[in-house]
């Protein structure tokens, strides 16, 4: 197995410099004296980083920047894990039961931290991972300089133990290179892959898509079950719901997750962002552990992908899971409402955010064909926490806030999610004609104020429904706290009216009548 002794500073210095003579040589060097040269040279510092672990671990560049991207997006995310257990654009995973993370700072020296928040120890460390897996392999000599003999290798490295999940995961990552890519990180450093033909070595994952079959449920879809100690059998509700879910992390490592018996989650379906592939992990009949108190009565459509990227989130995404969506809503008599199809976030009881900001719920319930009116026409209201909005701004919020303003007769444009000069006159007017600072700024006073707008029914202890919801997403506003928008008026709901209240100078009683929907609506 390869393993690098601990480093000092002049072999980390001598290692750069030979890093980079082996790039440039390779650059220079004409395709009929060695390997084809792999990728553009840019002068980004994740470019470089690939070049140099690719040199250093004697990995290809290419088959490195292909894994990262189908495991990130070559996104870090700050050095916060992916429901795995993984870190950074390379996904180094640390759980019980896969320790790639562990092996990486073993073969390199490198330590855990480093390993989780800086890219460049996280792409060596890969890069190492993946030497060492091919030293396993008996991959030596020249067949490393073979993209295509590297198969096997990327399988394992997905960690899924299940062939047909290795499968889905190796050659995801082999379509990318097939297909090239040209793709700007998050630092907004470009990068790019060749496309280039590919005739993978699958070796004994050759067969192992035959595993995959065919959905009991969906006939679109693959079948990879999850594993039994991940999801009841049965359930002890009728289905009534469709929730929409984000993986924070691969579509393969997801599946591969779900079959993992600690994991204790799964879902019914995964969605991948590429093409829109669905394999179904847990039959319709069953209850799977996704929602909380939504179990017992929804079906979980996870989204491959992180909440704080809409690249993820692609056309192709949005009607695969679309068209499954319309047909589990044709097939259980759901209705094609956002009452009835609704985001992890709005599932009451859950302290999860997915699918976040960027899902474009007003375009997703087009192509799911259902209702367009009440509930904010499809745009999704509900957050546990509001934004300040301005000028430039733009995601589901803004949809929001844009759907809000022409309810009330305020023309913010199209409901687009982008916050342009229509919709900072509509938010001015609006401030204007209730009394609020007018800026053209959606901050708190003005979010309360949006939220709040309507009738004023009497409420309190016991009520339901939409002006519930009204209410509790306009206190999530002015409190600056969570309150659940479930429409059920409870315990946690009584004691925000009451905070809000105290806060007010208004009778502290629960109730919500004419004065606290009076102060609620003036934005206070």
């Amino acid at each position: 197995m390869y393993r690098r002794p601990a480093r000092t500073l002049a072999l980390r210095a001598a290692l750069a410099v030979l890093s980079t003579l082996t790039v440039l040589a390779t650059t220079a060097r004409p395709a009929a004296a060695g390997p084809r040269p792999e990728g553009d040279q840019q002068a980004g510092p994740m470019a470089r980083d690939f070049a140099r672990a690719a040199a250093e671990y004697d990995v290809p560049r290419d088959v490195l920047v292909a894994l990262g991207y189908g495991e990130t997006h070559l996104d870090g995310h700050h050095g916060q894990p992916s429901q795995a257990g993984g870190y950074g654009v390379m996904h180094l995973v640390g759980n019980p039961d896969r320790h790639t993370l562990d092996l990486a700072s073993r073969l390199t020296g490198e330590t855990l931290g480093d390993l989780r928040r800086d890219t460049a120890a996280n792409i060596r460390g890969a890069a190492a991972v993946l030497r060492a897996y091919a030293d396993d392999a008996g991959l030596g000599g020249t067949r490393r300089h073979d993209t295509d003999a590297w198969y096997p290798v990327v399988a394992r490295y997905g960690g899924a133990t299940d062939p047909a999940s290795a499968r889905l995961y190796a050659d995801t990552v082999y379509t990318f290179l097939s297909d090239g890519l040209a793709v700007r990180t998050p630092g907004g450093e470009q990068l790019t892959l060749p496309a280039r033909p590919v005739a993978p070595e699958r070796g004994p994952y050759e067969t192992a898509v035959a595993a995959a079959a065919q959905s009991p449920d969906y006939p679109s879809a693959l079948w990879v079950p999850a594993s039994t100690a991940n999801y009841a059998v049965g359930r002890t509700a009728a289905i009534s719901t469709i929730v929409i879910h984000v993986t924070q992390g691969s579509y393969a490592g997801t599946i591969s997750w779900f079959q993992n018996p600690s994991a204790q989650v799964s879902a019914h379906y995964v969605v991948r962002s590429s093409d829109g592939q669905i394999t179904q992990t847990v039959r319709d009949k069953d209850t799977a552990w996704h929602a909380r108190s939504g179990n017992a009565t929804g079906i979980g459509i996870e989204h491959e992908g992180y909440i704080d990227d809409p690249t993820w989130f692609t056309d192709t995404m949005y009607r695969s899971s679309a068209a499954l969506t319309a047909y589990l809503c044709n097939r259980y008599g759901i209705p094609k409402d956002r009452a009835h199809i609704v985001g992890h976030a709005e599932v009451p009881g859950n302290d999860h955010t997915d699918p976040g900001p960027y899902w474009n719920w007003t375009y997703y319930m087009q192509l799911v064909g259902g209702s367009t009116g009440g509930g904010g026409g499809g745009v999704q209201l509900s957050f546990p926490s509001y934004d300040t909005l301005r000028s430039g701004s733009s995601g589901a919020q803004v949809s929001a806030a844009q759907s809000l303003l022409a309810a009330q007769g305020f023309d913010p444009g199209t409901v687009d999610g982008t916050f342009g000069s229509k919709t900072t006159a509509a938010v001015t007017s609006f401030q204007q004609a209730r009394g609020l600072g007018a800026d053209g700024v959606v901050g708190s006073h003005t979010w309360t104020a949006l939220l709040s707008a309507g009738t004023r029914p009497a409420l309190g202890r016991g009520s339901g429904g939409s002006d519930v919801q009204r209410l509790q997403r306009s206190l999530t506003a002015a409190l600056g706290r969570t309150v659940s928008a479930d429409g059920d008026f409870g315990s946690g709901t009584e004691q925000a009216v009451r905070d809000y209240q105290a806060g007010r100078s208004l009778t502290v009683d629960g109730q919500v009548g004419p004065a606290t929907w009076g102060a609620l609506q003036a934005g206070r």
